[in-house]
């Protein structure tokens, strides 16, 4: 039924959040956030992921700019964890926007579900992230092996869910609706982006969060796609 597979990157291939925490440490270490306040790395990184995500949330709904994304993260998780405005590191979203993409932790057998799917159909990626920060997680992590076409929203000037990116990405992959079929970890942006643009959709799970009525097919690991794709 399917030729094209179409997969997020962020939080569905690449680990997020396990790459995000890793950075995080090295740069509490760093710049001895513990002498400046912060008393506890484990609540700073939670503050913090938790208002990423909000501010993720935002901007794939056009909301928040890339610029207000970056600006925002670290300077309302610094004030929420109380530290004085003049105490924040000035620096810190330079640092972590550096060091953060070059971290190569994937979800589970990542590479061994592509390997499989990379022989039965034509992949291609459609991500939400920055240009600069995307282009090195997939040279890094050995990722861009297997995929034909790289959909970069801030290249194209839309994010998902806009029907407008899917249009592109399948133009692009030269595919029509019926053969295409989306992978992603948001609901919203991944999920109902796809389907209300008309191809079919897979969520991916991995906490094993509640599932929407409206969200037909889930997985919570990668490998499950080889039993069923």
């Amino acid at each position: 039924m399917f030729r094209h597979i179409f997969f997020d990157l962020d939080h569905t291939l690449w680990d997020f959040d396990r790459n995000a925490e890793e950075t995080l440490h090295e740069l509490y270490q760093a710049y001895s956030l513990e002498a400046l306040g912060v008393s506890c790395p484990h609540t700073f990184i939670e503050t913090y992921t938790r208002n990423n995500h909000l501010l993720w949330a935002d901007y794939h709904l056009g909301k928040i700019s890339k610029e207000q994304l970056r600006s925002t993260r670290f300077s309302t998780t610094f004030l929420e964890l109380g530290l004085p405005v003049e105490s924040i590191p000035t620096a810190f979203e330079e640092d972590y926007v550096r060091i953060c993409p070059t971290k190569t932790n994937l979800f589970p057998q990542a590479h061994e579900t592509l390997t499989y799917l990379h022989k039965k159909y034509e992949l291609h990626l459609i991500s939400n992230g920055f240009k600069e920060s995307t282009e090195l997680k997939i040279e890094v992590t050995g990722l861009a092996k297997y995929f034909k076409n790289i959909v970069i929203s801030e290249v194209i000037g839309v994010n998902k869910p806009d029907k407008a990116i899917f249009e592109f990405a399948l133009n692009s992959a030269k595919a029509t609706k019926k053969e295409s079929l989306m992978i992603g970890d948001s609901v919203e942006a991944d999920i109902r982006g796809a389907m209300s643009f008309g191809i079919e959709a897979i969520y991916f799970n991995p906490l094993n969060k509640q599932k929407p009525e409206d969200v037909k097919n889930q997985i919570t690991r990668l490998d499950e796609l080889i039993g069923i794709l």
